[in-house]
């Protein structure tokens, strides 16, 4: 077993703690992108004659989006980005915190 010094002990602490930025946006992005996606298909395959009229709004936020084939993929693209933008956000936030920590 390696002895350590408890400053060395404190960085690789620190070290550990922190998470990578790109891959929990991408992990965010994928969730939500996919759930969108998933959503929109389940609904296009359920059918009827009004398809997703609430899910059919986020055209307003997402331009191009609808409840349709194309649709979703413009929406999986769409909350992909905003996924990704969301998990980075989170990562950035604990990492500041995980730095400012007296551990």
């Amino acid at each position: 077993m390696v002895r350590m010094r408890p400053a060395e002990r404190k960085v690789v602490r620190k070290v550990l703690m922190r998470m990578n930025q790109q891959a929990w946006g991408i992990a965010f992005g994928l969730v939500l992108g996919v759930g969108l996606f998933l959503a929109t298909i389940i609904l296009l395959t359920k059918g009827g004659e009004r398809v997703g009229p609430h899910l059919g709004l986020l055209g307003v936020y997402f331009p191009g989006y609808s409840v349709s084939y194309p649709g979703s993929v413009i929406g999986f693209v769409y909350a992909f980005v905003v996924g990704y933008a969301i998990g980075r956000t989170i990562v950035v936030v604990y990492n500041r915190l995980v730095d400012a920590m007296k551990v």
